[in-house]
């Protein structure tokens, strides 16, 4: 085989890049056919190679063999104060003829990222190449997230178990809902998350609340035992999550944003009846599919979601340099 060419990545990659990722995203489709199919075509995947070119402080390489392109990488960075100093490969940010290239490409950026003093490095990756998803295990990233998909028609609706109540919260419930809404970052601060994010205080979630119903743009359930809330999902057109955009975003899509259960009622059955009630709002309201995301080391939701029906599409991936 000729030998890899590692160049810096310039305007003049840009179309060849897009064949690529065009390339890439119909393989994708071929094995998730509600990934949006317009970037089967190269001049919409050029739209979003360009669009990841174009970001603040973006770099990256491209591989050839006998002068003829064969893979690429685009880098950027996004909020330090929440991801730390970083590099970020969004899902228009990498194709590669070969699997195996894209060490390669990594080895060759991330010496400069490195340089730059971006230590956490970040890839969202096509969960259905499971040859590229090693590449990228083979250069020291781990799994962090996921993202998946499904069809919001055709699952089997079942009915809540005694004493379970689903309905719409009101600013009468903001005082129960506030445990229930800091569930979530609580239990991602422990084993085996570890998540360094903060926990918001009362008081902030208090003032989100009051936030959500002034804004009333989000859909939201609670599911109540007792009478007292437990549970909380929250939904959005797809259009208002930063995750669930481009090559990721299937066509009618709303997006499942949040859900946190209290601890004494996670396995109780009040996470399975929001999700039933959300699949019937979403098919109600016009929508397709539905998005949503979970960490893989949270050992509840990574089982929840898929038992659901959601799909993987999309692993961010995640790699810091000691």
């Amino acid at each position: 085989m000729p030998k890899l060419e590692i160049r810096p990545f310039s305007d003049e990659h840009l179309e060849d890049a897009a064949r690529l990722l065009a390339d890439r995203h119909r393989r994708h489709r071929a094995v998730e056919q509600l990934l949006p199919a317009r970037f089967e075509s190269p001049a919409d995947a050029l739209q979003e190679v360009t669009s990841a070119w174009q970001v603040d402080g973006a770099s990256g390489v491209t591989a050839f063999r006998d002068d003829k392109p064969v893979g690429f990488l685009i880098g950027s960075p996004r909020d330090a104060s929440i991801w730390g100093t970083n590099r970020w490969v969004d899902y228009a940010g990498h194709a590669a003829e070969e699997a195996e290239d894209i060490r390669d490409l990594y080895a060759s950026a991330a010496a400069r990222w490195v340089e730059e003093g971006a230590d956490n490095h970040y890839v969202l990756a096509p969960a259905f190449d499971p040859a590229v998803v090693e590449a990228w295990f083979r250069v020291g990233f781990g799994q962090q997230q996921g993202h998946g998909v499904r069809e919001v028609a055709g699952g089997a609706r079942q009915t809540p178990a005694e004493g379970i109540e689903i309905r719409k919260p009101t600013p009468d419930d903001v005082d129960r809902l506030i445990d229930v809404d800091l569930a979530l970052p609580r239990h991602q601060r422990e084993s085996p998350v570890f998540s360094r994010r903060p926990v918001p205080t009362e008081q902030e979630s208090r003032d989100e609340w009051a936030r959500t119903f002034a804004a009333g743009d989000e859909e939201l359930f609670i599911g109540c035992v007792g009478g007292i809330p437990v549970a909380v999902f929250s939904l959005v057109d797809a259009s208002r999550s930063s995750y669930f955009q481009g090559l990721a975003r299937p066509e009618h899509s709303c997006y499942l944003a949040y859900a946190a259960t209290l601890p004494d009622f996670r396995g109780s059955g009040v996470g399975v009846a929001l999700t039933d009630v959300s699949f019937a709002w979403a098919a109600e309201a016009g929508y397709v599919s539905m998005g949503t995301d979970w960490r893989i080391t949270n050992l509840l939701a990574s089982r929840f979601w898929p038992r659901r029906g959601f799909r993987m599409t999309f692993l961010r991936l995640y790699r810091h340099i000691p």
